[in-house]
C-alpha cells in the first residue's frame, strides 16, 4: 500500500506518521506534502494507493484535493474540524479522523482498508451492487459535549437510551446527547451490531459484558466500560436464548 501524507501542521504530521508505522509497518510513505498544492503534484507524479488529507491547508482545500482525485485512491480525511463529515464522506472518503488522532481509531481506519484491498477486483463491481441495495447504515453521530460538537463512530457506542426529547449517547470515556430520537436511530443501525432491548434502550452487541437472569422472564446486563445496570425486557429475551 503506497501512502501519501497531506498535512500543514508539523507535530500533526510527525505524529501520523510515527502512528501509521505502528499500526501499519507493512505500508509504505511515497510522499509528505505541507500544503494541498504540493499535495496535488504528490499525487500526479505517485498516484498512490490512498491519500490522508487534511482538510484545510494553505493552496488547495483536502476537499479540493479529493475532488481532483475523484476515486482513484482511497482518501482518509484527518481534520480538527467535523462539520465537513457529510462532504468528505461525500466525496469518497473511506474514513473521517479528528485531530489529534488516537492510535486505536487509527488501527481501526487501516483495518477497512486492509479489508477493502484484500477483495478480489473481479469481485468490486458485484459489491457494488450489493452496497448500492443495501440499506444505508447510520455509521456516525453528531452530538453535543459541553460547548462542543463530537463526531462520533457508532462503534464506539456502548448503548443509547431514549431521554425524553434527546437520546442519551454512552461511551467508554462519557457520555453524550443527540437531538435525534431513539426510533429514528433503530431505522438506520445495524441490527447485527445493535439490538433494542427495551423500548427506550438499544445496546451495542459487541460490549456486553454479563447478563443475568433475575427471574423467569427478565434479564439484566452490564456492558464493558460501564456500570450501569441495564433492563431487558421480555419482549426482547429471545435475543439472549442461545
Amino acid at each position: 500500500m503506497n501512502i501519501l501524507i497531506a498535512e500543514d501542521e508539523p507535530l500533526m504530521r510527525e505524529r501520523l506518521l510515527a502512528q501509521l508505522a505502528q499500526a501499519w509497518p507493512d505500508a509504505r510513505i511515497v510522499a509528505v506534502a505541507e500544503n494541498g498544492n504540493d499535495a496535488w503534484d504528490a499525487w500526479l507524479e505517485h498516484e498512490p494507493d490512498l491519500v490522508f488529507l487534511d482538510i484545510q491547508m494553505p493552496g488547495l482545500s483536502g476537499l479540493e484535493v479529493a475532488r481532483r482525485i475523484a476515486e482513484r485512491s482511497h482518501i482518509v480525511f484527518v481534520t480538527a474540524y467535523d462539520q465537513h463529515a457529510l462532504e468528505a464522506f461525500q466525496r469518497g472518503a473511506v474514513d473521517y479522523l479528528l485531530k489529534p488522532v488516537e492510535l486505536a481509531a487509527l488501527e481501526r481506519t487501516v483495518e477497512r482498508l486492509r479489508r477493502r484491498t484484500q477483495c478480489p477486483a473481479a469481485l468490486a463491481p458485484v459489491l457494488k451492487q450489493i452496497e448500492e441495495a443495501a440499506p444505508q447504515r447510520l455509521k456516525w453521530l453528531k452530538a453535543s459535549v459541553g460547548k462542543q460538537i463530537r463526531l462520533i463512530n457508532v462503534t464506539d457506542v456502548l448503548f443509547l437510551q431514549s431521554d425524553t426529547k434527546y437520546t442519551r449517547v454512552v461511551l467508554a470515556d462519557g457520555e453524550a446527547l443527540i437531538r435525534i430520537a431513539l426510533k429514528d436511530l433503530l431505522e438506520g443501525r445495524d441490527p447485527e451490531l445493535f439490538w433494542q432491548i427495551h423500548r427506550g434502550t438499544i445496546v451495542n452487541a459487541h460490549a456486553i459484558a454479563v447478563v443475568k437472569r433475575t427471574d423467569n422472564e427478565r434479564l439484566h446486563l452490564t456492558v464493558k466500560g460501564s456500570s450501569e445496570v441495564l433492563v431487558v425486557s421480555r419482549t426482547f429475551t429471545h435475543q439472549f436464548r442461545d
